[in-house]
């Protein structure tokens, strides 16, 4: 740790608060860096490495000098990155969940079965209105139909990493939109 960042935590411990951003501000891009090979989505790197930094500042005082502010800065938002990935596995997975009820294949004669699938379809389609059409058409071919990506790209002409980057955008739109329509379905509202 050199000397200047031991003068800045020292003033941010002080009472300094302001002292905080010139100590953190070199290690901002490579923070959301990092963050973005552990969470692929920009704005959840961005919302980790913000996280980490309140975090960051809020136990300054455990920072260990002889072991350097950089690596305990790094270790934050490794940690936290991957509390966000976990989060947004887990909605995912419940998206697959909702999209799974909604497959027409599990589709079954039971009337009271039949009313909640219908109403998961309905949700779902509310959620894919967020999509643009190569957007929809991708999220369709994977999701719904579970095709692999190499015949979805073989189906709509395009490159099998077009259909990882809209599926991706895809899921997420989706999953967001489901989020601010559906809280209670979540647990968004608890």
């Amino acid at each position: 740790m050199d000397q200047k960042e031991l003068e800045l935590i020292e003033r941010v411990l002080a009472g300094d608060a302001a002292a905080f951003e010139p100590l953190v501000t070199p290690y901002r891009g490579a923070l959301i860096g990092l963050a973005s090979r552990i969470v692929t989505n920009p704005e959840d790197a961005r919302e980790a490495v913000q996280e980490a930094l309140l975090k960051a500042f809020c136990y300054l005082k455990s920072c260990d000098p002889a072991l350097g502010f950089r690596s305990w800065l790094y270790q934050i938002v490794v940690n936290t990155a991957r509390g966000y990935r976990k989060r947004a596995g887990a909605e995912l997975r419940g998206l697959a969940e909702a999209v799974s009820e909604w497959n027409p294949r599990t589709l079954t004669d039971d009337p009271a079965a039949g009313h909640e699938k219908s109403q998961a379809k309905d949700r779902l389609r509310q959620c894919l209105d967020v999509l643009s059409d190569r957007e929809r058409e991708v999220f369709w071919l994977r999701e719904i139909e579970e095709l692999n990506v190499e015949d979805t790209a073989r189906i709509l002409k395009s490159s099998s990493i077009s259909v990882r980057v809209h599926l991706n955008r895809a899921r997420r739109k989706v999953l967001e939109r489901f989020r601010s329509k559906y809280p209670d379905l979540t647990g968004e509202n608890q």
